[in-house]
């Protein structure tokens, strides 16, 4: 985890530089140093663990949308919740979520599924579990990567102003639960898995909602729209 440590950008060190001397954090390098050592796949590769953070400096965040563990099939992932690499199928419910937007903002679905566009602009895509085993869905749960992006939303819960927390789905509620209404939104829907974007997923205009209050509170307003070719 050293070098990933550092490999942050100074305004998330000044905030989460002591996690990675903290017992769990080196409990979860030991776990990943003997999944690689037993020959096991681990996505995505090592210096995207931390790459949301790398994309969006904690100063430079105005939207975060959490996730909950990465793709867990060859080539998907590469740090940054919902995105795929250039040339992946788009996931079903990264689909969904295109289909809100155009509902929303007319925009027409991009053709890939890579949103470092978003990132960039400022947009945390935060997974809470930040590493997965190949074809093993959810596998590196309560292995220490929760309290950490635990520590990551505590930092722009109270280091932030006005930030739009996009909570889809239970688990993304749950882990944001302590987030300030009072500094900041927070909007819920459903999850936009297939299983449950018609609840409430589909219609919930999160993102244009989300451009109203930053643009209220005299911040930019985010380009949703992803350019043509990754």
């Amino acid at each position: 985890m050293a070098e990933a440590e550092v490999r942050l950008g100074d305004s998330w060190k000044a905030v989460l530089g002591e996690e990675f001397s903290r017992p769990y954090m080196h409990d979860l390098k030991a776990f990943l140093q003997r999944e690689k050592a037993d020959g096991k796949h681990i996505f995505p590769k090592g210096a995207e663990y931390f790459r949301a953070l790398d994309l969006t400096p904690l100063d430079n965040v105005r939207v975060v949308i959490l996730g909950q563990d990465p793709y867990h099939g060859a080539g998907q992932a590469h740090g940054l919740c919902f995105s795929v690499q250039p040339g992946v199928r788009i996931p079903p419910s990264l689909v969904n979520i295109y289909k809100e937007m155009q509902s929303d903002l007319s925009i027409p679905p991009a053709r890939h599924g890579f949103l470092e566009h978003w990132a960039r602009q400022g947009v945390l895509l935060l997974n809470s579990v930040l590493t997965v085993e190949e074809a093993r869905a959810a596998s590196h749960q309560g292995k220490g990567w929760e309290q950490f992006t635990d520590a990551v939303i505590r930092a722009v819960n109270e280091d932030c102003e006005h930030v739009v927390f996009l909570l889809w789905g239970s688990y993304a509620q749950k882990k944001a639960a302590f987030v300030d209404r009072s500094r900041h939104l927070v909007l819920k829907a459903p999850h936009p898995s297939p299983l449950s974007a018609h609840n409430g997923f589909f219609g919930c205009r999160h993102f244009s909602q989300a451009n109203d209050y930053l643009v209220a509170q005299g911040r930019n307003a985010i380009d949703w729209q992803l350019p043509a070719t990754p």
